[in-house]
């Protein structure tokens, strides 16, 4: 599932008229290229939610013939979920049983996703997520094992500890994530809500873990100035 929803509004001026999955990196959009970079993976079934100017990426889609995927669409136009609440809306459109992977359309990365996946089946845990140690506002917390066991907004001093332990070590999220398809089950939230409170809610109790991939190339396209700096690093 590609998460393509969000208002994108630190992408002004460009999403007062258009969904920031549509702005393009070197003539490519964003939608466009994750759709390609999961392909790469020989993943082409694929979910994508929207909302913020919907018909465009509903037309989008249609017009590439998803660009060589077969392209499912959670539509959202009449609500803001995020991506915890976009997940349990996409959820009857998942291969029931299967293990599944999101990511967001506004991340480029050349991530090795069989590299993620695998460490995902040797560990066994309910969630695996990719992180690097690049510098953020907000980090995961892990221990020495890799394990998810809490999140830190170091701006505002915010703390949010569910494994109490010594030594908890700072990484950023890249939002790609593998999940095991028990998860549905396990989600107490309803409506709109991140997957970061998910994550937050089932760590103490279920194996969360992190796969650092520093090193590899990765852009947040979330404010307009961080194009050229994408276009830079994936021609």
């Amino acid at each position: 599932m590609i998460f393509s929803a969000g208002l994108g509004t630190r992408f002004k001026p460009w999403t007062n008229s258009h969904p920031k999955a549509l702005a393009t990196v070197n003539g490519k959009t964003l939608l466009q290229r994750n759709v390609e970079y999961l392909q790469q993976y020989g993943i082409r079934n694929v979910i994508v939610n929207v909302h913020h100017f919907a018909g465009q990426i509903i037309d989008a889609v249609k017009q590439n013939d998803g660009w060589g995927s077969s392209i499912v669409i959670s539509d959202e136009t009449n609500e803001v979920l995020e991506t915890g609440g976009g997940l349990v809306k996409a959820k009857d459109l998942f291969e029931q049983g299967e293990r599944f992977i999101t990511c967001n359309v506004d991340i480029l990365t050349d991530l090795d996703l069989d590299k993620l996946i695998a460490f995902h089946i040797k560990h066994k845990p309910l969630i695996s997520f990719a992180v690097t140690n690049r510098k953020t506002s907000r980090y995961f917390l892990f221990d020495e094992n890799d394990r998810l066991c809490g999140w830190r907004n170091i701006k505002t001093g915010e703390e949010r500890i569910v494994i109490p332990k010594p030594g908890l070590i700072e990484k950023a999220y890249s939002c790609v994530v593998v999940f095991e398809p028990g998860i549905f089950s396990l989600i107490p939230f309803t409506g709109k809500f991140s997957l970061v409170e998910v994550y937050l809610k089932l760590a103490a109790d279920h194996l969360i873990l992190g796969y650092d991939h520093t090193g590899d190339r990765f852009v947040d396209v979330g404010k307009p100035e961080s194009i050229a700096i994408a276009g830079s690093l994936f021609p």
